[in-house]
């Protein structure tokens, strides 16, 4: 039954935490509207803002006022179908205030979709049943594009993910992150070759050997003729 706000109480309604999350309670029609069915009145609210995906009352309270709005079958609320309803919500699991109208969009949409499917089937003429055809085609439309809307909103609130290909030779080292490219001497030497395959240090030190030997075969190149004139 539903009742005015409670002044001494905080709006706001605590999350509760994950070791003490539980099914939301149900909800209880009566000729004066309708209740939470919880022994403690203040965990039932907070286990329903949870299943809604809310944290306030009065974001908890109109939702759940639209639903049994919602679930109207003969004139009144049903309260087979608010329960139904309050499943589905709660195994879809909204998170924020626009997941949580969303979703109840969606199980509703699903509702008078099935209502309307109901008519057609029970259509006494044309004009009833192409009434109930439309209907059921636009509902029936409306509901993927609201769970394309629903994974849309989903993926903006969760970090991009890269993934590429990296190809990495036999003996070879994958780097990750930015690399600069530079100009580099090609080696023929065998032993400087089978030195940068064994590591940084031994590359090295084979460069500096080699560079060595070039110094001295320039220097024996540049003595060759003084020696001949002599």
């Amino acid at each position: 039954m539903t009742t005015a706000p409670d002044l001494t109480m905080p709006s706001a309604i605590a999350a509760t935490a994950p070791s003490q999350a539980v099914d939301a309670p149900r909800i209880v029609l009566s000729p004066q509207g309708f209740s939470i069915d919880h022994p403690d009145p203040a965990r039932g609210e907070q286990l329903m803002a949870r299943a809604l995906g809310v944290a306030g009352r009065d974001a908890m309270e109109g939702l759940l006022r639209q639903l049994v709005r919602a679930s109207v079958s003969g004139g009144r609320p049903d309260e087979v179908n608010v329960s139904f309803m309050m499943s589905m919500v709660r195994s879809i699991k909204p998170r924020d205030a626009v997941e949580a109208m969303l979703v109840t969009q969606m199980v509703s949409v699903h509702v008078m979709a099935m209502r309307c499917a109901h008519h057609l089937a029970n259509a006494n003429d044309v004009a009833q049943h192409d009434s109930a055809a439309r209907a059921l085609g636009r509902l029936a439309r409306t509901f993927p594009a609201q769970i394309e809307a629903l994974n849309r909103h989903r993926s903006q609130s969760e970090p991009a993910i890269t993934v590429q290909n990296v190809s990495v030779a036999d003996g070879g080292k994958a780097i990750v992150g930015n690399v600069t490219q530079h100009a580099h001497v090609i080696v023929s030497d065998k032993s400087a070759a089978s030195a940068a395959r064994a590591g940084p240090k031994a590359a090295g030190a084979a460069r500096r050997r080699r560079d060595r030997v070039d110094a001295n075969s320039i220097d024996a190149e540049q003595d060759a003729p003084a020696s001949a004139t002599a």
